[in-house]
C-alpha cells in the first residue's frame, strides 16, 4: 500500500505552456531566445542581469580554446565554472512570489511535455536506472506528480516520491511512499543519509528557488556512486519559473543545472545530454546528470 509520510509540497499541477506560448502572455516573465517579450518591469529588470540569450561569456565558455557551441552535448564538456557561485537572489526571484501551495493546490492529471518527449525520458531511464526487480534498490523522484515517466512495469525495493499535491502523488502507482513537501520553503529531505541509488527530477528543476540546498540534500541521500538525473524541456509555468531560467535559452539551462551540481559539491561525472526525440517537431528534452563521489 502506498504510504503518505507528511504534508508539505512542490510540483506543478496544471498544464504547462511552452516558452513561445508564455511569451504571448503580457504579464509573464517568459522570454524566447533571450529576448524579452513582455513590458513587465520585472521581466526587463531580470533580463538586464543576464545580458542576452546566453549567460555572460565567462559563464558560457568551456575550458578549451574552442569557441562556445550551442550543441547541448558539448556545454558541460571540460567546463570551468567561476570560483564563486555566480547567481544572486535576483536570479531566483519569480514573477509570482505567493505561496506555492496556493498555485499547486488543485490536482491536474495531465502531462507537461508531449508524448515523444515523455517517450525520450522513459527510454533514457530504461538505459540508466538499476535493473528492475531488485529488492535492494531505492529510487527517489523529487518534484513528483501522478506520473514519474519510469519504464512500464519498473519495480524496486523502494520508490519514494516528493511532490506538491497529495492527490497527484496518491495516483502515482509506481511510488511505494511519498512526502508532500514544498522544497522552496523547506529544502531538507526527510530521508537518512545514503538511502537512494538514484534521484530523479523531471521538468521541475526550473522552479527551485534554493537549488544548492536541494542539490546538497540530493547528494546526502544518495548512496556513494548513486546517480542524480535532472531532465527538462523548454516548457514552463512562467510565473513560477525562476528569473534566470526564463531569461535564458536551452544551452544556458544545461550550464545552470550543471552549476547546481558543481557548487553543491560531492558530485562527479557531470554530463549534459540532448535526448530530444524529434528536434523542432516535438518538445525538446534534455538531461543533466552526475554521480555522487
Amino acid at each position: 500500500m502506498l504510504s503518505r509520510i507528511s504534508l508539505k509540497g512542490l510540483h506543478p499541477s496544471s498544464p504547462k505552456t511552452s516558452i513561445s506560448q508564455c511569451a504571448r502572455r503580457p504579464t509573464t516573465v517568459c522570454v524566447s531566445n533571450g529576448h524579452s517579450n513582455t513590458s513587465s518591469k520585472v521581466a526587463l529588470g531580470r533580463r538586464s542581469l543576464i545580458g542576452g540569450s546566453l549567460i555572460a561569456p565567462m559563464l558560457a565558455r568551456p575550458s578549451s580554446s574552442k569557441a562556445y557551441s550551442s550543441k547541448i552535448d558539448e556545454v558541460l564538456v571540460n567546463v570551468e565554472y567561476p570560483k564563486e557561485f555566480p547567481f544572486g537572489p535576483e536570479e531566483f526571484q519569480r514573477y509570482d512570489e505567493s505561496s506555492d501551495f496556493n498555485f499547486y493546490d488543485q490536482p491536474r492529471f495531465v502531462t507537461h511535455i508531449d508524448a515523444p518527449a515523455i517517450g525520450a525520458i522513459t527510454k533514457y531511464y530504461s538505459k540508466v536506472l538499476p535493473p528492475s526487480g531488485q529488492s535492494d534498490t531505492a529510487l527517489l523522484d523529487i518534484c513528483s506528480s501522478w506520473i514519474s515517466h519510469y519504464p512500464k512495469g519498473y519495480t524496486a525495493g523502494k520508490i519514494s516520491g516528493m511532490g506538491m499535491n497529495e492527490d497527484e502523488l496518491q495516483r502515482n502507482s509506481i511510488l511505494s511512499d511519498f512526502v508532500v513537501q514544498d522544497l522552496n520553503s523547506d529544502p531538507t529531505f526527510l530521508y537518512p543519509d545514503n538511502t537512494f541509488d538514484v534521484v530523479t527530477n523531471a521538468v521541475s528543476v526550473d522552479y527551485l528557488t534554493k537549488p544548492l540546498e536541494v542539490f546538497k540534500e540530493i547528494n546526502r541521500v544518495l548512496k556513494p556512486g548513486g546517480r542524480a538525473i535532472m531532465s527538462f524541456s523548454n516548457r514552463c509555468f512562467p510565473t513560477k519559473a525562476i528569473a534566470i531560467w526564463t531569461a535564458t535559452a536551452d544551452p544556458d539551462h544545461i550550464w545552470i543545472v550543471g552549476s547546481y551540481f558543481h557548487y553543491a559539491g560531492g558530485f562527479e561525472n557531470l554530463q549534459g545530454i540532448d535526448i530530444s526525440p524529434n528536434p523542432k517537431r516535438s518538445d525538446p528534452m534534455y538531461v543533466v546528470t552526475a554521480t555522487k563521489a
